[in-house]
C-alpha cells in the first residue's frame, strides 16, 4: 500500500507578528509615528477603557474614558502654560465621541469659566459663565451663546432677567438698576429695549438713587 506524506502547511510569520501586534488590554506606553503617547487599555487595537494620550505637538493632555479610539465618559484635558510650562485645566467633565457633551467645567485663559451643560462641543443647555470683568451670567444655552431664558449680574449688582437670543437680551425681560434703585420692564431686540416702563423699586436702600421718584401715573 502506497502512502503520500503531504508536508504539513506552514502559516506564514507575518500571521503571528500581526496577533502579537494586535493591542487588547491594559498596555505600557505605545507611541504613534506623529510621536504622540497613549497608556492605558486597548479593545481590537483601539483605545478603549481607562487611558492617558499626551500630544506632542501641543503638549496638551487627556486622562480619562475611551471608547472604541475616541474620548467617551468622563475625563479632564489639560495644556501646558507657555511660560510657566505647567499644566493648566482646560475641560473637566463628560464626553461623547471626541466631543464635550453632558455636564462639565471649562477655564478659559483670562480666567473665565464655564460650569454647565454641552452638547456636541459647544455650550448647550443650562449654565453658569464667569467673566472675566466679574460679570456672571445664568441660564439657558444655544449652540454656545445665551439663548432662551437666563439672567445676567454685573459687577455693580445690577442685573437682567428674561429672554436672550444670539447671546443677546431679545423679548421679554427686566432690567433692575439697583444701584439707582429703579426697574425697567419691556421687551427686548439684539440687546435694545424698544418698548418698555420704567419704575422705582428699591429706591430706598439704593446707593446712588436718582433725585426724584417716578410720579406715578
Amino acid at each position: 500500500m502506497l502512502i503520500v506524506k503531504y508536508p504539513r502547511a506552514t502559516e506564514p510569520l507575518w500571521h503571528e507578528w500581526d496577533r502579537k501586534a494586535q493591542k487588547c488590554g491594559l498596555r505600557h506606553t505605545v507611541y504613534a509615528v506623529n510621536g504622540d503617547q497613549y497608556t492605558g487599555e486597548w479593545v481590537d487595537n483601539l483605545k478603549h477603557g481607562k487611558g492617558t494620550q499626551v500630544w506632542k505637538r501641543t503638549g496638551a493632555i487627556y486622562s480619562g474614558d475611551w471608547k472604541f479610539g475616541k474620548r467617551d465618559g468622563y475625563g479632564s484635558y489639560s495644556i501646558p502654560d507657555p511660560v510657566t510650562k505647567e499644566y493648566k485645566k482646560v475641560y473637566t467633565g463628560w464626553w461623547k465621541n471626541d466631543q464635550k457633551c453632558g455636564y462639565g467645567a471649562t477655564f478659559y485663559p483670562s480666567s473665565e469659566r464655564y460650569e454647565g451643560e454641552w452638547s456636541g462641543g459647544l455650550r448647550n443647555g443650562w449654565g453658569r459663565m464667569y467673566y472675566w470683568d466679574g460679570s456672571i451670567y445664568e441660564g439657558q444655552w444655544l449652540a454656545d451663546r445665551p439663548g432662551g431664558q437666563g439672567m445676567l449680574r454685573l459687577p455693580n449688582e445690577n442685573r437682567y432677567e428674561g429672554g436672550w437670543k444670539d447671546g443677546k437680551k431679545h423679548g421679554p425681560g427686566k432690567f433692575f438698576y439697583l444701584d439707582k434703585g429703579q426697574l425697567f420692564e419691556g421687551i427686548w431686540a439684539a440687546d435694545i429695549p424698544k418698548c418698555g416702563i420704567l419704575i422705582d423699586f428699591g429706591r430706598d436702600e439704593a446707593p446712588a438713587p436718582t433725585q426724584y421718584p417716578i410720579p406715578k401715573v
